[in-house]
């Protein structure tokens, strides 16, 4: 049955409804920006034990839990004789596309094999027999790659093929045919995504926040694995991301920094539209008068990603300029996360500063974790288009942030853009934003006009309302321009203030580039 664009499918891995943050948030304000949309959400976890923690709306019909771990669905019964010869050659082919790509092996083509055996419930089994481990050392020892040099060991194969399972189990997961499929990352999140529209016919939208690729590499960096495995993995993630872009209806990047990667990926240009994340400029209202104390203020996940590091460090430096600075910290510590809140701490007690540094928690009321403080920052190595951000923007506060993502381009010209992983820079920003008070406030008035004119949660909304009737076939008529103005227009009237052309010096370079920061296999 064809989908009508009442049905969507939306398919997360890690975040929504399981845990706070940007992209659950996102995910929230869509479900509920469209109560005429009926939501199936499938949530890529862990266990599948983890708790839903948002309340989820009555238009999410159905929420369906896909643990990654924990024990295989389906039949152990092992392949025999036919099949399991015809599954020894996909999955040779499967390996040869992803370890050996100059051996012409299709890795679409040998994907949908193996989502063909996960449907019927005999994948995982089928992974963890004797040949398969037999084909990787096999394909791993081949004189001619890389991997062959690291004399890879039956315990490296026993590590990868493990995890490679666990990272297939999505392929199992159903989509009803009736449905538009909308992945919210890159990666095992578009797994069942490309599945049901092989086989069943079903619309794909692929949208990306961060660079899914990227932060593989980047975490696949400080991975205990032995190089034989990253390179099995990290080859799988690459090849995944490349058929995800190249198979996608349609891609929605929240950022033009995230549509050159899609496009450097194989995106097709003119399957890619760029849709921002938006903010409800009368949920993070003018913030109001400064706090008395020098403060800064950073509002998120506790995460190594978010590099808060950096951000203690450069708080550091600036403090020994201005002895009554505070660092406010807002923002859950998500489970497995604990030893880096601890590793932080043992930071800033090197440092000498743990007495000026407060966790909050999350707060029920963010916006108020804005006010805190004069300056709100944002060090992370790897972003979208961050909420924290056009939220504090539209608060008011001026901003120091790291040039990750489309933090450039949400900030524009209403704050401080510095290099990721530099906290003396990082800090000279700071100070100088907190000894110009009247810079200070002329950065914050033009950052929430920003956000009222470019960045308001109903346009973002719209955007994917008609996206999702476009791709079942039932397109909308474009909402005129006129009447979008109109609406922002009237927040201006709600809530005035002189808006003036300025030019501030940005601290930083170009932005990040896709063939700069990405990190090479043999460097993980």
């Amino acid at each position: 049955m064809p989908s009508s664009g009442r049905h969507v499918t939306m398919l997360t891995e890690g975040t929504y409804p399981h845990v706070h943050g940007g992209v659950s948030t996102w995910c929230d304000q869509l479900v509920r920006g469209m109560p005429e949309v009926d939501f199936h959400v499938l949530a890529l976890t862990g266990s599948g034990r983890e708790p839903v923690t948002w309340e989820l709306p009555p238009n999410l019909y159905r929420h369906t839990s896909f643990p990654l771990w924990g024990p295989a669905q389906g039949r152990g019964r092992p392949l025999i004789g036919r099949e399991r010869r015809r599954f020894t050659d996909t999955y040779e082919r499967f390996l040869l596309s992803v370890l050996d790509p100059s051996a012409g092996c299709d890795f679409g083509e040998s994907l949908y094999a193996l989502a063909s055996l996960a449907r019927r419930g005999r994948l995982s089994s089928a992974l963890r027999s004797e040949s398969v481990l037999r084909s990787l050392m096999w394909i791993w020892t081949m004189p001619h790659l890389e991997t062959a040099a690291a004399r890879p060991t039956v315990h490296d194969a026993l590590t990868a093929t493990d995890l490679l399972e666990h990272a297939l189990r999505p392929l199992a997961a159903r989509i009803p045919a009736d449905s538009v499929a909308h992945a919210v990352s890159s990666g095992l999140a578009t797994l069942p995504a490309l599945a049901a529209q092989h086989f069943d016919g079903v619309p794909f939208l692929l949208t990306e926040h961060g660079i899914y690729l990227r932060e593989r590499y980047l975490g696949y960096r400080s991975a205990a694995q032995r190089w034989p495995v990253k390179a099995l993995m990290l080859g799988f993630y690459r090849e995944l991301n490349t058929l995800g872009y190249r198979k996608a209806d349609l891609i929605t990047p929240c950022n033009q920094y995230n549509r050159r990667w899609e496009e450097r990926g194989g995106a097709p240009a003119d399957r890619i539209r760029t849709v921002y994340n938006g903010v409800d400029p009368h949920a993070f209202p003018l913030a109001g008068p400064e706090p008395d104390v020098p403060t800064l203020s950073w509002c998120g996940r506790v995460d190594p990603i978010k590099d808060l590091e950096t951000l203690i460090r450069a708080y550091a430096i600036a403090r020994a300029e201005l002895p009554e600075l505070r660092l406010r910290l807002f923002g859950p510590v998500p489970a497995g996360n604990e030893d880096y809140r601890t590793k932080l701490e043992k930071l800033a007690a090197e440092l000498g500063v743990t007495d000026g540094i407060t966790y909050e928690g999350r707060v029920s009321d963010v916006a108020s974790a804005y006010a805190a403080g004069h300056l709100v920052m944002l060090s992370s190595i790897s972003e979208g288009f961050p909420f924290s951000l056009i939220e504090a923007m539209s608060c008011g506060r001026a901003t120091v942030s790291t040039d990750v993502g489309g933090v450039r381009e949400a900030v524009g010209d209403t704050g401080l853009v510095v290099p990721p992983r530099e906290p003396a820079v990082m800090a000279e920003a700071v100070l100088t934003l907190l000894r110009d008070d009247e810079r200070r406030a002329e950065l914050g008035r033009r950052a929430r006009q920003r956000v009222v004119d470019l960045f308001t949660l109903r346009r973002s909304v719209d955007g994917f309302r008609r996206i999702y009737r476009e791709l079942a076939g039932h397109p909308e008529p474009e909402q005129p321009a006129e009447d979008v103005r109109d609406w922002t227009l009237q927040l201006r009237i709600a809530d005035p203030w002189r808006a003036r052309a300025a030019e501030d010096d940005l601290l930083g370079g170009d932005g990040l580039r896709p063939e700069d920061d990405l990190v090479t296999e043999e460097a993980a």
